[in-house]
């Protein structure tokens, strides 16, 4: 039922345009050109306005059966950099980009798979209950369409969101994550004249990072130092220095644990120098954990082996906007599409994967209404 064609020229043509985060008009008004073109309604939200972006939330619905439960889609319309001037290369199987870019299959492949999913629903007159289709902007950057969502448009209770590695893989828990934002304040001073004048705060800075713990602590937690700025040239001592870290746990006492850890640390090192560093705290987005056991999940299994995949259950360390919706009382899956080595220059995807994430997509839409939605 998936035509592969007609599933790989609309990956080319989505991938093929820029969309980095904020900026992902073309995308949206493409989408919305298709969508509209299926006889569908579609709503742009005005989020985007919030970050000085150029584009909102899509919202679309293709309605079905009212008695079974209504079912959620979600994949986001932004790219990781860089990301801009793709030129995509289709290799048998593989589609990857000339390695100068990103390929955008993060998540691109989550879009085009929602896509193929309803035309292959009406062409086949395939029994179904509302499927909502939420396209989020922004995703890349903390998460914030989904944060802006208005959610009363959204009735669904269950959702997919397609924006995970691999095939047949469904993360069922994801960690909640801090950012903070230190600045190390220093004294300036001629570097070559009078040294012992000055305090550099980037050395003040970089004693502190070396006696943190970062990296994996354990099998849910991590924790990093992503970006260091300061200074302004070498024949000057540093007078002020920024770090901004980041902290992941799925549990939120090792969480609390490891910021509270993190904070301490700075700051000694601080007042160890004679010093000040003022930080920051700011909390991105909430954990998310489905139970084993759960009947959604079970459902994924059964459809999962009904398309000839091998289901997959995991505990992720990143974040999607199945973080956002599961802390809004939706029961979500951060389900795989094909996609591999993303945020890289070595981005790829297998066509066929994609066809197999697609056909996993129909299966659990008509799962649900030869189910009646049990239990669900």
């Amino acid at each position: 039922m998936v035509n592969e064609s007609r599933l790989t020229k609309e990956f080319i043509s989505l991938a093929s345009l820029d969309s980095p985060s904020f900026h992902e008009r073309k995308v949206a008004d493409t989408i919305t050109a298709t969508v509209q073109a299926m006889g569908l309604e579609v709503y742009e939200d005005q989020g985007g306005l919030v970050y000085g972006g150029d584009t909102g939330n899509l919202y679309f619905t293709l309605h079905g059966e009212p008695n079974v439960p209504s079912l959620l889609l979600m994949a986001h319309m932004d790219t990781v950099v860089p990301c801009v001037g793709k030129h995509i290369i289709v290799e048998g199987d593989i589609i990857r980009s000339d390695g100068t870019t990103i390929l955008g299959a993060d998540d691109v492949a989550g879009l085009v798979e929602i896509l193929e999913t309803l035309r292959v629903i009406q062409e086949n007159d395939i029994p179904h209950g509302n499927v909502e289709v939420v396209l989020t902007f922004g995703e890349e950057q903390s998460l914030c369409g989904a944060k802006v969502l208005e959610f009363d448009r959204i009735k669904s209770k269950l959702a997919l969101v397609l924006d995970n590695h691999g095939v047949g893989k469904a993360a069922i828990s994801g960690p909640s994550q801090y950012q903070l934002f230190a600045t190390f304040h220093g004294k300036a001073a001629h570097a070559g004249v009078e040294p012992e004048k000055g305090l550099s705060a980037i050395v003040v800075a970089a004693k502190a990072i070396s006696q943190m713990k970062l990296g994996r602590l354990d099998f849910e937690t991590t924790a990093n130092a992503g970006v260091i700025k300061g200074g302004e040239a070498t024949n000057i001592v540093c007078d002020c220095c920024t770090v901004s870290f980041e902290a992941r746990s799925r549990n939120a006492e090792k969480l609390e644990a490891q910021v509270a850890h993190m904070k301490a640390v700075m700051e000694a090192t601080a007042e160890q120098a004679g010093t000040t560093v003022t930080i920051k705290q700011e909390f991105l987005y909430p954990a998310f954990k489905i139970p084993e056991e759960d009947s959604f999940i079970k459902l994924f299994q059964t459809c999962c082996k009904k398309v000839g995949l091998e289901p997959v259950l995991e505990a992720t360390g990143g974040g999607s906007d199945t973080n956002i919706i599961s802390g809004k009382g939706i029961k979500a899956l951060d389900l795989s599409c094909g996609m591999t080595d993303v945020h890289t220059l070595s981005e790829s995807i297998r066509i066929s994967d994609m066809v197999q994430g697609t056909a996993l997509l129909i299966a659990m839409i008509q799962e649900i209404v030869e189910t009646g939605g049990r239990n669900l």
